[in-house]
């Protein structure tokens, strides 16, 4: 079956980069993927390769739309395990993508220890990660490989960082040119595991989950698979406080007419915070998402 994953839109904003400092800016939106971000691209090539007829995973709600959806598409289940907290809407589309939702309180029961009890009770199921598994990656892979055909390459790609899964794919996606471009990390500042990480040359984890507006970065740590590549594949990483992620949306919108969720609005976050580190260079931000409640973004963008 081909794949039906969507190819991601390039937005050029000169009137933004000029006003941010920058040679250039080149917004790459996954918010037009299927089911809104970038996910669907891991979801579909897990989905599609593991011969398992049900799969279970735990998520904030990308992850768990991306497979409800590619399950679906592919005549599969799925069971996705969701912290109570997580964005209404993203619980709803699960369900509309023909996933089952199985809802937790994390201060309760980890998602993890949750989804080792349904794999016991489903021990045929394929347990599926999130960020963690090599055929996350190289489905995340493809959206680098799209940033490596630009006709004028970037010197800076700036990827959101949460288990590490989207940055694991855009280094390994750019291949060759990535040896010319630096792909920095944005991160929020109260889940910076990733950057702590970096900084100490080991892998590190947060005490518990972060409560980061940017609900896809509230992972505990990086995944194991994902550390081995970003510990060499990324420059850095940018910590991005919560009022320059409030600060990025209303950007987007105003500037650059894009309804971005938090965790997507991070790489331009972290150009806010730290406009030197980008000044005069040609800068690509990927814009992982856009799912996001009706009234949290009104509320965000007022």
């Amino acid at each position: 079956m081909t794949s039906p994953v969507r190819p991601t839109t390039f937005i050029e904003g000169p009137r933004l980069a000029d006003a941010l400092g920058l040679r250039s800016l080149t917004l790459v939106s996954e918010t037009f993927q299927w089911t809104g971000s970038f996910k669907f691209r891991a979801a579909y090539e897990v989905a599609s390769h593991v011969e398992q007829s049900l799969l279970i995973a735990a998520s904030s709600g990308n992850f768990g739309q991306a497979l409800a959806y590619a399950c679906s598409l592919l005549g599969k289940r799925s069971i996705i395990v969701m912290p109570r907290t997580s964005a209404a809407v993203k619980i709803r589309s699960v369900a509309d993508y023909g996933g089952t939702v199985d809802l937790i309180d994390v201060g309760t029961i980890g998602r993890s220890a949750r989804v080792a009890q349904l794999a016991e009770e489903h021990p045929d199921a394929y347990i599926a990660s999130a960020y963690d598994d090599p055929l996350v990656i190289r489905g995340n892979s493809s959206l680098g490989r799209e940033i490596a055909g630009m006709r004028v390459l970037p010197e800076i790609v700036v990827t959101p960082v949460g288990g590490g899964g989207l940055a694991s794919g855009i280094v390994i996606g750019l291949g060759r040119v990535g040896k010319a471009i630096q792909v920095i990390g944005a991160e929020p500042l109260v889940a910076n595991d990733a950057a702590r990480s970096l900084r100490a040359g080991k892998l590190l984890a947060n005490e518990s989950e972060p409560q980061t507006i940017a609900d896809g970065a509230r992972t505990l740590s990086l995944g194991k698979s994902n550390w081995e590549i970003l510990q060499n594949g990324l420059a850095s990483i940018v910590e991005v406080s919560e009022e320059k992620i409030v600060e990025a949306i209303r950007t987007l919108f105003s500037a650059a007419n894009l309804k971005a969720e938090p965790t997507g609005a991070l790489s331009l976050a972290a150009v806010l915070q730290s406009p030197g580190l980008f000044a005069d260079r040609r800068v690509c931000c990927i814009v992982s998402g856009g799912n996001v409640d009706p009234a949290l973004y009104a509320s965000l963008i007022a």
